[in-house]
């Protein structure tokens, strides 16, 4: 049976040839620059955890909160995201086993060959990242990962931190405005909005947030500055930091050849019970789309069981199926320990003062001028601490909503000033890196430094569209259907 092997490995590292030199573009120098200084100075993603872990404690302490009541909150949160924790290490398993089936892994080697410079490369994976990321984010973080790998494995002179950045650009740029927006798939759904907030804000149908021509417009010109800037600012080969001298190799994959022998043997390649539990999982999917229409039936559960079933439809045989799950799996490892101290974050802000002290200083500083900016800004801030579009939304929707009633601002757009604001702080924020980190052997650090960049050029564009482009919107009230 053919299976498809992929092996990567961090050995010793070669010595560090990435100072910028003069000659380099003003963005490459720039890039390098603040790469190298997340090297030495960005703590690992779990150092992070830990340390908002500490500075929400604290903040809660200055809230009023008495210290038994924060550690208590930590404590009952903590737990509070496992299904969440178990859906996104499926979308790192489901990714994996798709991308490593033989269909996929030739259409990976396909696209590996397209670029023919380091540039061209950095350009071309953004670009991929970001269009990926408008259908679902963890195809985008799954399959550029893996993307990634082929390329370097052609490229050799590519800045590896610069490329791992590109490919997680999609998480920092546009994928809460595309088809995977947690906060705009839970208000287009009556049944998913919370009693409380559906007289707030109404059901707003896709039309009125992802698919406004101000959202595209929006996706548009983010994506083409962060194609841009990713060009720009690659280092040159002669000053790149490559995979070799990080000390991270892929090695080439191979087909290892297993002829069944005997009968246990046979049934774990035999092709019949894997297309039998497709074709029931097919019959589910095409059941919730029926019942559910096509894009509310987009949530993050159906779309793992739509990846398992195409894993399993793509690798035909149960034996191989596993081997692609078992090679997933290390890859898990960041998300199933850090995930509960985050959910021990959200329990914390979630249910002491520091939520209603936040809710009644949105209000006081906000008018209907300043409202798109003071939304962005206060939702870019609390998502370095809450790193969850929509239970973040949950939190927020209440008060921003019913203040962008009382300024008679548009509500869908209102919904779409928080997803473009929401991803920003994912560009620096370690919890989101995750899938990403485990797939491309890197750390935090290596992908901090061009995120950063990124980042510089980000949050005034999504301020000032996010402004300008409220002005072309008219107030409509709730619609409660």
């Amino acid at each position: 049976m053919p299976v498809i092997v992929l092996q990567s490995a961090r050995v010793t590292a070669a010595p560090r040839n990435d100072t910028a030199s003069s000659g380099d573009a003003p963005l490459a120098r720039a890039g390098a620059f603040i790469a190298s200084a997340c090297e030495r100075y960005f703590p690992d993603a779990f150092v992070f955890a830990l340390a908002a872990v500490v500075v929400v404690f604290i903040a809660g302490l200055l809230a009023g909160e008495r210290p038994i009541r924060l550690v208590m909150e930590f404590g009952g949160g903590f737990w509070g995201l496992v299904p969440f924790t178990m859906q996104m290490a499926l979308v790192i398993v489901g990714g994996f086993v798709v991308a490593g089936s033989p269909p996929l892994a030739r259409l990976i080697e396909w696209l590996a060959r397209r670029p023919r410079t380091p540039r061209g490369a950095v350009a071309f994976v953004a670009f991929f990242a970001m269009a990926t990321s408008l259908l679902s984010w963890g195809l985008s973080l799954v399959f550029t990962g893996l993307l990634v790998r082929e390329i370097t494995r052609r490229l050799q002179a590519i800045d590896y931190r610069a490329i791992c950045a590109a490919a997680y650009l999609g998480l920092g740029s546009v994928w809460a405005l595309g088809l995977s927006s947690s906060a705009a798939l839970l208000q287009a759904t009556r049944s998913t909005i919370p009693e409380k907030l559906l007289p707030i804000t109404g059901v707003l149908p896709l039309s009125q947030t992802i698919f406004l021509w101000q959202s595209l417009l929006m996706a548009g010109v983010l994506i083409a500055v962060s194609v841009a800037v990713a060009y720009v600012s690659c280092p040159a080969p002669a000053r790149a930091r490559t995979a070799a001298a990080m000390g991270i190799r892929f090695d080439t994959p191979r087909l290892e050849i297993r002829p069944p022998r005997t009968p246990a043997e046979k049934l774990e390649n035999s092709p019949i019970l894997g297309v039998a539990v497709v074709l029931l999982m097919v019959a589910y999917l095409v059941t919730q789309m029926r019942d559910r229409g096509f894009v509310a039936a987009l949530d993050l559960n159906n779309f793992n069981f739509a990846f398992l079933a195409l894993g399993l439809l793509l690798h035909l045989r149960p034996a191989s199926f596993l081997a692609a799950v078992g090679r997933a799996v290390p890859a898990t490892a960041g998300v199933l320990i850090q995930f509960p101290f985050y959910a021990g974050i959200f329990g914390i802000i979630s249910n002491t003062a520091i939520k209603t002290l936040l809710a009644d200083l949105f209000v006081r500083i906000s008018t209907r001028e300043t409202f798109p900016i003071v939304v962005a800004l206060y939702s870019a801030v609390l998502g370095l601490f809450v790193p969850s579009g929509g239970g973040k939304w949950i939190i927020e929707a209440p008060y921003v909503m019913a203040a962008a009633s009382a300024w008679h601002v548009h509500l869908g757009w209102t919904v779409q000033i928080y997803n473009a604001a929401e991803a920003l702080p994912n560009l620096i924020n370690p919890f989101w890196m995750l899938p990403l980190m485990g797939i491309l052997n890197v750390r935090a650090r290596d992908l901090a430094g061009f995120s950063i960049l990124q980042l510089m050029f980000h949050v005034p564009m999504v301020l000032v569209l996010c402004w300008i482009l409220a002005q072309t919107l008219p107030y409509v009230a709730p619609v409660i259907p």
